[in-house]
């Protein structure tokens, strides 16, 4: 092990300097021309050298300018403590984790003490150190090492709300039978509220978490335990029809298993689902998701009945009523199938029906977001 040198004050070097020379401080003033009490003070380490007095000493001693100003850079070092271990530890913590938005969140405390801050942060996360990386196994449509550190705070925070619940105990059948009863949810924006008890009925555990800025994600099935599901929704595109898609998708992902030797399946930007590098089991669940409210065969009959596409908001509205869902979920396959078209997507006036449900939702599910923190355990 090293023995860290001591540093001594520019004084003494400046005093070995005189009596080398065997000049007082009182003949060095005169000849620098500064008082008396500079030199003295110097020497007795309770001046700083300038680089007014450094040109000046050097000129007199036939030395550098630099040679004294760093001997007073080291000496000053010297003197504040060993580099800020603090401030290295925060700053790592800050660097590789979203502190601001732990904090912001309410999902951690605000803190001055480094110890209590690194505490905190690796109870959230379940680490031993901070150095290391969160243990939670997913499975993603992209690669593992692109999920960001963003998504892995939400998923975090999904499962430390969800192991707080207990729920009947799950089972497949449970759950296809639940999709007969959510079928029976579509008719009204209202009856969004009934879902969560629905799905705990089928031993899912139901959770509403708002997604952290740019993590795009909009939701993901998770596994606690082998026969313990999580469906996690970020609602970040508050609309009725993209709430059923991504909850439909989040449940077939749910009853095909996906994911499950990896504890979750994290799903984003499912708006852009058509990409060439969605997986098989993303592709599987869009399918089930957009067939759930208006199936393919039923929106093409309805489509060829109106061409040339002329969607006058009674046809969207009748055409509704028959299938017995939301005008809004109509207007959603609607834009979906047409986006790619020549034809125009449906007009402004339908977009009205592309109505909010989150605070409807935000009634019944356990809720962390949009200024509500959910307790911890």
């Amino acid at each position: 092990m090293s023995t860290p040198v001591e540093i001594f004050p520019p004084g003494e070097f400046l005093k070995e300097e005189l009596e080398a020379r065997n000049w007082s401080q009182t003949e060095f003033a005169e000849i620098i021309g500064r008082p008396v009490r500079l030199i003295n003070e110097i020497i007795a380490a309770k001046k700083s050298i300038t680089p007014e007095t450094a040109m000046q000493l050097a000129a007199s001693l036939g030395t550098s300018a630099e040679l004294w100003m760093n001997l007073e850079t080291q000496y000053q070092l010297s003197r504040v403590s060993k580099k800020d271990d603090d401030i290295e530890r925060k700053a790592k913590l800050h660097a590789k984790f979203p502190v601001r938005e732990l904090i912001r969140r309410g999902w951690i405390e605000r803190t001055k003490g480094i110890a209590a801050l690194e505490r905190q942060i690796l109870r959230f996360y379940e680490l031993e150190s901070p150095d290391d990386t969160p243990l939670l196994a997913h499975a993603a449509k992209k690669s593992s090492e692109d999920v960001t550190m963003l998504q892995w705070t939400w998923l975090f925070r999904v499962r430390q709300i969800a192991d707080s619940h207990v729920v009947k105990k799950y089972h497949p059948d449970a759950l296809r039978n639940a999709l007969k009863k959510l079928n029976d949810l579509l008719s009204a924006p209202e009856e969004i509220r009934k879902v969560p008890a629905v799905l705990n009925e089928a031993g899912v555990r139901f959770v509403l978490v708002e997604a952290l800025p740019s993590s795009k994600i909009d939701g993901a099935c998770l596994w606690l335990t082998p026969d313990q599901p999580v469906i996690a929704l970020s609602a970040r595109l508050d609309r009725i029809d993209n709430f059923w898609f991504v909850l439909r998708h989040e449940l077939e992902h749910l009853l095909r298993e996906h994911g499950k030797d990896a504890h979750v399946m994290l799903d984003e930007d499912l708006c852009d689902s058509n990409s060439p590098s969605v997986t098989v089991e993303e592709k599987v669940a869009n399918v089930a998701a957009s067939q759930f409210a208006v199936s393919d065969a039923e929106l093409v009959d309805y489509m060829s009945r109106v061409k040339p596409y002329y969607f006058s908001e009674d046809r969207v509205v009748g055409f509704a009523g028959r299938l017995g869902v939301h005008p809004g979920l109509v207007v959603g396959r609607l834009q979906k199938r047409l986006e790619n078209t020549s034809y125009p997507t449906p007009y402004k006036f339908l977009r009205a029906y592309l109505v909010k449900v989150r605070h409807i939702l935000m009634q019944s599910a356990p809720t962390d977001g949009w200024g509500t923190i959910y307790p911890s355990k």
